[in-house]
């Protein structure tokens, strides 16, 4: 039996996914049974509660083999990331009276720094968080989800995709998240290790390119065209994030484009994405016409 924190979401489904596929029991810890009704029929066992409750974790941590835990996306976090601060304190205590045998948590680049990350600052506090725990851990250092851009596919409509990535012709590093999913399952199943380790994932791309694969499904010529930085403030807003609270979301795109989520941290491996941007495009684009 293995934990998934989160399946309800692209990471953790794609990890429920792939754990499924291995033939593994796989745990949610949910709070909408209703919203996870498919997961269940697939055989997934529900355990109510929620990850802001340590009680809650640790019922779902009883008698499994592993565990992949996450923290869920903040865009306009507090000052102090307390919303963060608050689910690792909860894992920690969970994690240290029910110890599984190992534990798989969702990173990300430029998580080994510790100021200028923006959104990334979350989870450069996870990993600090869960420096003492004695269950083996690896963290999953992802690159930036193509996931992302899925706006394009209505945008893109016009010719030109609008990226935060400057200059769009700079790679860096990606992920589709079935691949996350697929790494998570291989560390929680396949074998043990010790300590703590950790594991950057994703391939060199650029928003050129991610723009040139969208124009291949939407069979148009797409170019990827980068927002001004005057201009990230009001774009951000549109997308949802309350007007004075763009900060952690600009930082972040600047902490990208000055290279600092790159490949290459110290004492890290790397396994790299096999789904390329246009494979999660098309699924998109076919599902919203199913």
């Amino acid at each position: 039996m293995f934990l998934v924190m989160g399946i309800t979401g692209k990471v953790g489904g794609a990890t429920a996914k792939h754990l499924l596929a291995h033939g593994k029991e796989v745990r949610a810890l949910v709070r909408d049974r209703e919203r996870a009704s498919n997961w269940a029929n697939q055989g997934v066992e529900l355990v109510d509660g929620d990850w802001n409750a340590s009680a809650a974790v640790e019922q779902a941590l009883e008698g499994v083999e592993g565990a992949f835990v996450m923290l869920p996306a903040v865009w306009a976090p507090s000052p102090d990331y307390r919303e963060a601060k608050g689910v690792i304190a909860n894992y920690v205590e969970a994690l240290t009276k029910t110890a599984p045998p190992r534990v798989v948590a969702l990173s990300s680049m430029g998580a080994n720094r510790t100021s200028g990350l923006g959104m990334i600052t979350a989870l450069s506090l996870l990993e600090r968080g869960f420096r003492d725990l004695t269950s083996p851990i690896a963290f999953v250092r992802a690159g930036g989800f193509f996931e992302n851009f899925l706006y394009g596919l209505q945008v893109a409509q016009g010719g030109t995709l609008p990226v935060y990535y400057n200059p769009t012709n700079r790679k860096s590093t990606m992920i589709a998240t079935n691949d996350i999913g697929a790494e998570v399952a291989t560390l929680l199943t396949g074998p043990a290790w010790s300590g703590q380790r950790v594991v950057e994932l994703g391939s060199i791309v650029s928003a050129d390119e991610v723009a040139e694969q969208l124009g291949e499904v939407l069979n148009l010529d797409v170019k990827a065209v980068a927002v001004p930085r005057a201009g990230w403030a009001e774009a951000f807003e549109r997308f949802g994030i309350p007007n004075g609270h763009t900060g952690p979301a600009e930082e972040m795109f600047d902490a990208v484009n000055a290279g600092w989520m790159d490949l290459g941290a110290e004492n890290t491996g790397h396994v790299a994405g096999k789904t390329p941007a246009r494979d999660v495009f098309e699924a998109a684009q076919n599902a919203a016409k199913a």
